[in-house]
C-alpha cells in the first residue's frame, strides 16, 4: 500500500509544475491563485472529513496546524509560484529537488546523528540525475529576474524541508487524527496566509483568473494536486519518515520527460536516459533501510497468510 501511494503521489506531483506554469502564463496572479488553490482544497477536504466524523473544529485552533501550514504550504508555494513567473517549470523542478538533501541536513542537525554514507550518496546521485535529465532541453537566458526566481525557489525549499520534518512530529502528536484532516487544516492556514500576501502585494485581475487555461490549471491543482497529492504526501510522512515521501522531487522531472515524449513526441536523449537511471539509483540508496524494513515486514507476514 505504501509503495502504491508513493507512485501515485509521484505521478500527481510530476504534473503540477507544468500546471502552475500554465496558470501563471495565462495571467493568473501567483499568490492569489496559490491561496485559492490551497484554501479551497483544505476547506473541501475538511468538510468531507467532518461529515465522516473524522474532523472537528478544535483541530483548527491548534498552533501546530498554523506552523505546518506556514512550512508546507505558505513558504514553499509562495516562493514557487512567484519564481515560476521568471523560471521554466523544468528549472523549478530541478531547484525543488534540493529539498531531500535539506531534510537530511535538518534531521541530522536535530538528532545529532551521523547519516549513513549511502543516504548522502543517494541524495547527491539523485540530484545529479535530475540535472542530467533536464540538461538537454534547458536553455537559460541569464538575467537578474531569472537569478532572483531561482534564489526564491531555493529559499522556499528550506520552508518545505522544515515543514516536512515538523509535520512528522505533528502526525505523531495527533495520532488519533486522520492525516487527511491534518493536511486539510494546514492547507487552510497556508492558503489563508497566501491570500493575505496577495491582498498586500498584488493587483488581482479577475478577467485573467477566469481565462480558460487559468481555470483549468486551478481546478486541476485544487482537486488532483492538493486534495489528492498532498493528502497522500502527508499520509506517507505519518506512515514512514520525512525523507522517503520527499523523494518525489527526484521523480517528478522524469515523469515530465516521459509525458512530453508520449504526448508531444519530444525526443529522449542519452543524457536524459542516464539522468533517469541516476534518479532511480539515488532513491533506492536514500531509502535502502526503509525498503529493507518494508520487505522484512512483508516476508514476516507471508507465512501467517499462507496458513489461513
Amino acid at each position: 500500500m505504501i509503495l502504491f501511494q508513493y507512485f501515485l503521489m509521484c505521478m500527481i506531483f510530476g504534473t503540477t509544475f507544468l500546471a502552475i506554469k500554465v496558470g501563471i502564463d495565462a495571467g493568473a496572479s501567483p499568490f492569489f491563485s496559490a491561496g485559492i488553490r490551497f484554501f479551497l482544497a483544505g476547506v473541501i477536504l475538511f468538510i468531507i472529513m467532518a461529515w465522516k466524523g473524522r474532523a472537528t473544529v478544535s483541530i483548527l485552533l491548534r498552533k501546530e496546524m498554523f506552523l505546518t501550514g506556514m512550512g508546507l504550504t505558505f513558504g514553499v508555494f509562495a516562493s514557487l509560484y512567484w519564481g515560476e513567473q521568471y523560471v521554466s517549470s523544468g528549472i523549478a523542478a530541478v531547484l525543488s529537488a534540493t529539498a531531500p538533501l535539506i531534510i537530511l541536513l535538518l534531521q541530522s542537525g536535530i538528532s545529532r546523528q551521523m547519516l549513513s554514507t549511502l543516504s548522502w550518496a543517494g541524495c547527491f546521485i539523485g540530484l545529479a540525475g535530475v540535472i542530467l535529465l533536464l540538461l538537454p532541453g534547458v536553455t537559460v537566458t541569464f538575467s537578474m529576474l531569472w537569478i532572483a526566481g531561482c534564489t526564491v525557489i531555493l529559499f522556499g525549499q528550506i520552508f518545505f524541508a522544515a515543514g516536512t520534518v515538523y509535520s512528522r512530529r505533528v502526525a505523531q502528536q495527533f495520532q488519533e487524527v486522520s492525516p487527511i484532516t491534518l493536511n486539510a487544516a494546514q492547507m487552510m492556514y497556508g492558503g489563508a496566509m497566501l491570500l493575505v500576501l496577495s491582498l498586500i502585494t498584488e493587483d488581482v485581475h479577475m478577467a485573467s483568473m477566469l481565462a480558460p487555461n487559468a481555470l483549468l490549471s486551478l481546478f486541476y491543482l485544487i482537486i488532483v494536486g492538493s486534495m489528492m497529492g498532498h493528502s497522500i504526501f502527508y499520509w506517507l510522512v505519518a506512515k514512514t519518515n520525512p525523507v522517503f515521501p520527499a523523494t518525489w522531487l527526484y521523480v517528478s522531472p522524469l515523469i515530465a520527460l516521459c509525458l512530453g515524449a508520449v504526448l508531444y513526441h519530444e525526443p529522449i536523449s542519452f543524457l536524459s536516459l542516464l539522468g533517469g537511471i541516476a534518479i532511480v539509483i539515488g532513491i533506492v540508496l536514500i531509502n535502502l533501510n526503509s525498503l529493507q524494513q518494508l520487505w522484512s515486514k512483508k516476508r514476516a507476514t507471508t507465512p501467517a497468510d499462507n496458513k489461513v
